[in-house]
């Protein structure tokens, strides 16, 4: 069965972001899910559904049964998904599928934390480090920043990436999100900005990884035929698709090659269309390497080409594939699996347009890629402003 073009996201939210200490990671699910609701103008009453993803700040196991009670929800479909910076795309999977089976109409999916001011510095550097194997990884020292890093050394080992090219990624969000009203940083960056910042894994600094926030997101997913009603115009589902290679980096077959290609094969396959026919893309960008290795899996230049495919502008919003339109999470936002849900809410705002400095013009068709883990498992989703 073909999910294309059979279900909808007809709204979308984010919470306030930043430093929000009088603010709980269930706090902002809340408002992101009621500025979400607000956005497709649905009560509470017609989410039959509820997908969210984990917590590293909230004490609580069945993490989507909690955020039922908090939101006042009944539904007849729940679930906590556990895909890492995947999670989003993987839920809007999960829903779709739902939906297209007739076990629920309208499913809200939502996920944050309260990152920045919920955890200490102890706890942030303990969560940084779980992440590598407990036998063979993790007892040598390595951590997400780390593991990372080994990614981005042997890239420019293999292709002659540089580090002014990974610098171009960060400059490049930064730029886009200075036109966004709720980015979490929005101050000017430069190439020697990034070049002068602390060093954290050899070759990255610290302007090359992701934001540290209080954040949340939401999007709202309903059947195509029930996406009419509501009060924005629907961005369909056009193509998605999930690849999982590995857990361990240790355990991966290449430190230049994942998931990506696989399940972005799988998406555009569903959609019928091909990287020439995408508008824009928003690409998880935890690292500064990693949508660099993203843009050439995914056909949008090749192998080795993604950080000459930075420095050349080709990502502007002016560029040949405006990428990260929002600042993505190096200058928008990261709060765990939020950080992948807000490149899902930026693509369903530039399909609609409207959005002033910051809209790629003539877009009808967007992709969005999530990772999670070391990039271990991915999910590509295809969006379009037209249902065929």
């Amino acid at each position: 069965m073909t999910l294309k073009n059979k279900v909808a996201v007809v709204g979308v939210g984010e919470s306030d972001i930043g430093k929000m200490p009088h603010m709980s990671g269930l706090g902002l699910n809340a408002q992101a899910a009621r500025r979400a609701l607000d956005d497709a103008g649905l009560k509470v009453s017609d989410i039959d559904g509820l997908l969210t993803a984990y917590s590293f700040t909230e004490p609580y196991f069945m993490l989507g049964s909690v955020l039922c009670e908090y939101l006042g929800l009944a539904p007849r479909y729940a679930a906590s998904v556990v895909a890492g910076g995947a999670s989003p795309g993987v839920m809007l999977g999960h829903a779709a599928d739902a939906i297209a089976a007739g076990r629920c109409h309208t499913v809200l999916v939502c996920a944050g934390e309260n990152r920045a001011t919920g955890q200490s510095r102890d706890q942030t550097l303990a969560a940084l480090s779980a992440v590598g194997h407990p036998y063979f990884e993790a007892p040598y020292g390595a951590s997400i920043p780390a593991l990372y890093a080994l990614i981005a050394r042997r890239h420019m080992h293999e292709f002659g990436s540089t580090p002014e090219q990974l610098a171009a990624v960060a400059v490049t969000s930064r730029r886009h999100a200075s036109l966004h009203p709720n980015a979490q940083m929005r101050s000017p960056l430069t190439l020697a900005d990034v070049a002068a910042s602390k060093p954290i894994a050899d070759p990255l600094r610290l302007l090359d990884c992701c934001l540290i926030s209080d954040a949340g997101g939401a999007f709202i997913v309903t059947a195509r035929e029930r996406a009419k009603d509501c009060a924005q115009a629907p961005v369909y589902l056009a193509g998605i698709g999930e690849a999982h290679t590995h857990e361990h980096l240790i355990c991966a077959d290449s430190l230049t090659e994942f998931g990506v290609r696989q399940s972005g094969q799988i998406a555009y396959r569903m959609a019928g269309l091909g990287p020439r026919d995408i508008d824009l893309a928003q690409l998880y960008d935890c690292f500064s390497i990693v949508p660099i290795l993203e843009l050439e899996a995914l056909g949008f230049c090749g192998r080795g080409e993604g950080g000459a495919f930075y420095a050349a502008g080709h990502a502007a919003l002016d560029g040949i594939l405006p990428v990260n339109t929002h600042g993505g999470m190096l200058s928008h936002a990261h709060a765990g699996a939020a950080g992948g849900l807000f490149g899902i809410v930026e693509a369903v705002r530039q399909l609609r347009g409207g959005l002033g400095e910051r809209q790629v013009a003539d877009a009808r068709v967007a992709l969005v890629h999530n990772e999670g883990g070391i990039l271990s498992s991915h999910c590509t989703a295809i969006f379009s402003n037209t249902p065929d």
